[in-house]
Order: C-alpha cells, then structure tokens, then sequence
C-alpha cells in the first residue's frame, strides 16, 4: 500500500458494494474500510489506477441504493482504493453515522444538496 496520504481516517466496514466504468458491466465487491473521503474495495477484478468509476452501495438508513462517483487512487491484486466524488447531504449523513457505528434511526429525509468528499471531488450529485 502507498504512503498514507488520506484526509480523512478510515474504519473497518464491511459493506456489499458494486462499481461500474463507463460502458462495462456491474462488477460486486466488498468494502474492506471506509471514511468519509473513500473506501478500498475488494475485488479480484479492480480498475485501472485514475479511471473513474460508480460506486453503488446500501447504506442504513437510506430507502434506496446510493450511487457515487468515484475515481481510482490505488489498485493491488485483491482490490482498489478509491476516492469519493461529490455526494448528497443525506448520503453524507448516512455515511458518516455508518462509519461512525451509529446505528441508523430510520430512514433519513430532507433535501440534500451536494457535499465533496474529497480535494479532488467532482461530478454530479448521486443518489437521487
């Protein structure tokens, strides 16, 4: 694994999560540990290093599937680090509260409006 040059501090989460390049098919994986900037997913197929991907994932609290925008930072044989795009308010909560071990308290409402998850964030608003 490279220098440790994250912002945010990552947590052991064991999450179901799919991601897709543009143009190719849902592959399924396995967050290994997650912070609020990104995740590793762990995968026997991972993206090449810099390509940009969308994460699909359930997240408590949340009624529906949320889709993030995320580019490739790292790959190793088992996996891909990635780095999280722009989210929604109610993505950010729900995510935060997740890696936090807040148990979620039924589903989150209100409107969300875009929230970067990282110095490199870009992209459109997900999970809608």
């Amino acid at each position: 694994m490279p220098a440790e040059k994250r912002q945010h501090p990552r947590q052991s989460v064991q999450l179901p999560v799919a991601f897709q390049r543009e143009g190719g098919p849902r592959i399924d994986g396995l967050s290994r540990d997650m912070s609020i900037g990104g995740m590793f997913v762990e995968t026997p197929t991972p993206a090449p290093f810099n390509s940009t991907v969308q994460i699909f994932m359930t997240l408590p609290g949340l009624k529906q599937e949320v889709t993030v925008k995320a580019t490739v930072r790292w790959t190793e044989r088992d996996g891909m680090g990635v780095q999280f795009g722009l989210m929604g308010v109610r993505e950010t909560h729900a995510l935060t509260r997740l890696i936090a071990g807040v148990p979620p308290s039924g589903p989150i409402s209100g409107s969300g409006g875009p929230v970067s998850g990282g110095p490199m964030s870009g992209g459109p608003k997900s999970g809608r």
